[in-house]
């Protein structure tokens, strides 16, 4: 992995983490995300405004992919959050993280991407982190715990978001590596606001989208640099690293977070958590030298 791409996709990890944290803050989650989005596609609408030259004009196959990855980013929302709503978080967080195994193997068949050593390892010691940070002591029983209950609902949600997730990459990569990064990003990130405003418009969200704004609109209006900042760098690092190299290194926002609680929200590390992130850590290192 060069080094503009690690820092990209490390800066994306930072940016990812930030506003995961503004979510955490929101009082109705759902609808605090498609504020983000109606925040950010502003600021990327404001952008195009500066970028020299025309937009390209997409064609039906990019248009088909920013739709489809649309689809599939909000569906991992989706699955992700009725499985962190129905379940014990430590036993949907780890399945959530599946993604991680997928992708790989994606990288493999569809890109021909081969991967060294190092990169398996990286990957591995990332993955086995993220699997862990949510775990609730250290013993075989617990690690084991969330595929005993694999016939539960949430568990099947998590497994689904996980596995939607690495579909998503996959359109990601695609769409990157033949049409322009930022103008990418842009089309995928309508999609999904489409998505989501078409998901608002169910009667039980009735009066929750005006509400949501009136008690965050501050955290609302930092969202949008902090969400187009992550959506940007990630596709830009992903045009230039191994898909396969660029998905398990943004779990480096889970250290990142693991930190931000820690030193802004007074939260307690504990060993697993703190374990957990050195872990990530230094799969991160590996990565860079794979």
């Amino acid at each position: 992995m060069s080094d503009l791409a690690f820092f990209l996709i490390l800066f994306s990890a930072f940016m990812h983490a930030l506003w995961n944290l503004l979510v955490k803050r929101s009082v109705d989650k759902t609808v605090f995300i498609w504020w983000m989005f109606i925040s950010s596609g502003l600021l990327l609408n404001l952008a195009l405004l500066f970028l020299p030259g025309a937009f390209p004009v997409p064609d039906l196959r990019i248009l088909l992919l920013g739709a489809v990855g649309g689809l599939c980013f909000v569906l991992y929302h989706l699955f992700n959050g009725r499985a962190y709503r129905d379940g014990d978080m430590s036993l949907t967080y780890p399945l959530a993280q599946t993604s991680m195994l997928y992708v790989p193997v994606w990288g493999v068949l569809f890109f021909g991407e081969r991967l060294s050593l190092f990169g398996l390892l990286g990957i591995a010691l990332i993955a086995a982190g993220a699997y862990s940070i949510q775990l609730r002591r250290f013993a075989l029983n617990e690690v084991l715990r969330p595929f005993r209950s694999l016939s539960e609902p949430p568990v099947i949600a998590a497994l689904i978001a996980g596995f939607i997730y690495s579909v998503g990459a996959v359109i990601d990569k695609t769409g990157v590596m033949i049409y322009p990064p930022f103008h990418f990003t842009y089309l995928l990130v309508m999609f999904m606001l489409v998505f989501m405003t078409a998901n608002l418009l169910r009667p039980r969200y009735r009066g929750r989208v005006v509400a949501e704004w009136r008690r965050s609109r501050h955290l609302i209006l930092i969202s949008g640099p902090v969400m187009m900042g992550s959506f940007l760098t990630f596709r830009f690092g992903l045009q230039l690293a191994p898909v396969s190299y660029a998905v398990p290194m943004r779990q480096v926002s889970l250290l990142i977070g693991v930190l931000i609680g820690v030193l802004f929200l007074r939260e307690s590390c504990g060993r697993i958590r703190f374990a957990a992130a050195l872990v990530i850590l230094t799969g991160a290192c590996f990565l860079r030298l794979g």
